[in-house]
């Protein structure tokens, strides 16, 4: 097992050339281990300060010219004294700087241990940890929001509020149980039930903010699915902006799945484009039905689409759409109507658009973006995007409603009091306060090395 203070270093920059590379160095002594090696003596730098020098190996030979800056103990990111090496972003002067480390008595760092150290020494929860890594994947403006919030400790705070009510809650019970033969009440079970109540709805909100959360994080997947000819690869083209699809007036000739991200107002919808459905005998193109249909299972959203000029394409997919809804309860069904200019007399309950020209596209865009968002303000709900934090969320609202039930029940305040201390070690599971070894092994190790 590695010391908890040792030495450990890392390139925290993407790996290749480029023009600057930053090397992290954590633990006991950073600043001096460089004494011999660099044109300045460290050891009595002060905190966040920078120093520019030569970089020398083992035998003198000079390695690059480098600015390093330093961080005092309690006053970094993992909480150890630490220094920040910036060379050049040749991969030879990475290595030849590592190679020097390495032999000074640092070692090479594992995957999230900057992180995890951070964590170990108090300078973040679990929860804020994670969000680091959440920050590092993002690709949108919203999985940006959402991971910074954690990281600031958002999320945090209202987990801390949720424990405390929860300490509350089981010292008063537990309080109780130490005068039961007094046959005192401490607290007036209208009051904890008011309480609990109040927590059930946090917790429940929280859980059902992931739905949310994951489509923000991961992408939302929207099948583009219909008969052939409906204009499925030219709405695809103009939601993307480019032609990305071969359109055709040809049946059949999307062959084969087409996937597209497309970002709306900072939430990303992961486009596939479908082969059309129909009965056909023609090998290849039912190999591409098949997967269109793998890819409904799949989907979040999908967008059946009919042709306005058609009155039984419309009719058929009406039907259609009941069918999926029967198999499919929760996913969104949406009928979209195109060539809708060439027919603009139709009547339907679904989406009019002209794929060709554009109309409707916007209101489709808009549309999509407040199935994803539901009831869910970004600016100011905590949103949860992380699934162990919502099984843990279950897992605490579960048992919380058992509390509840005993206590309308009229259960045994010992019974309860066992529920609520269940509760809050579920809880403290998220932000670290309950933890183990391989929970925090198995964390980390999805980091990347340097962070």
């Amino acid at each position: 097992m590695n010391a908890p203070n040792d030495l450990i270093c890392a390139i925290a920059t993407s790996s290749g050339i480029g023009a600057l590379s930053i090397i992290r160095v954590s633990g006991s002594k950073s600043k001096s281990m460089l004494l011999s090696h660099f044109s300045k003596n460290l050891s009595e730098a002060v905190s966040h300060s920078i120093h520019f020098g030569l970089l020398s190996d083992s035998n003198g030979r000079a390695l690059d010219e480098v600015l390093i800056a330093v961080f005092d103990q309690n006053k970094s990111f993992t909480g150890e004294e630490s220094i920040e090496i910036s060379c050049h972003g040749s991969p030879y002067i990475q290595q030849e700087i590592l190679h020097l480390l390495c032999t000074l008595g640092a070692r090479m760092a594992e995957p999230g241990e900057f992180t995890q150290r951070a964590f170990l020494n108090g300078k973040m929860d679990l929860s804020q940890a994670e969000a680091v890594a959440d920050l590092i994947a993002s690709e949108s403006k919203q999985a940006h929001q959402i991971a910074l919030q954690q990281l600031r400790g958002h999320f945090s705070n209202e987990l801390r509020t949720l424990r405390e009510e929860l300490i509350h809650f089981a010292s008063l019970i537990e309080l109780e149980l130490d005068f039961a033969e007094e046959d005192v009440e401490f607290a007036d079970r209208g009051q904890l039930l008011a309480l609990v109540d109040k927590v059930l709805r946090i917790l429940e909100r929280l859980a059902e903010s992931f739905a949310l959360g994951n489509a923000i994080k991961n992408g939302v997947p929207v099948a583009l699915v219909g008969a052939p000819n409906t204009g499925k690869s030219t709405l695809l083209n103009q939601l993307l902006g480019e032609d990305r699809a071969i359109v055709s007036p040809i049946a059949g000739t999307t062959r084969d799945v087409i996937e597209e991200t497309l970002n709306i107002e900072g939430i990303i919808f992961r486009l596939i484009d479908t082969a059309g459905i129909r009965e056909t005998t023609e090998t290849i193109e039912a190999m591409g039905i098949a997967r269109s249909m793998q890819k409904i299972e799949q989907a979040q959203i999908v967008l059946c689409m009919a042709d306005a000029e058609d009155t039984q394409s419309l009719t058929d997919t009406e039907n259609w759409i009941q069918s999926l809804k029967t198999q499919y309860p929760d996913k969104h069904l949406i009928l979209l109507v195109n060539k809708s200019d060439l027919n603009p007399t139709i009547q339907t309950t679904g989406f009019l658009v002209s794929a060709k020209n554009g109309e409707g596209i916007s209101e489709l865009k808009a549309h999509l973006r407040h199935l994803v968002l539901g009831h869910f303000d970004l600016q100011t709900d905590t949103i949860v995007s992380n699934a162990r934090h919502h099984e843990a969320l279950v897992k605490t609202a579960n048992i919380v409603a058992l509390a509840k039930q005993g206590l309308q029940a009229g259960t045994s305040g010992d019974f309860i009091a066992m529920d609520i201390r269940q509760a809050m070690f579920h809880l403290g599971t998220i932000t670290g306060d309950i933890s183990t070894d391989d929970l925090l092994a198995n964390i980390f190790s999805k980091f990347c090395i340097g962070k």
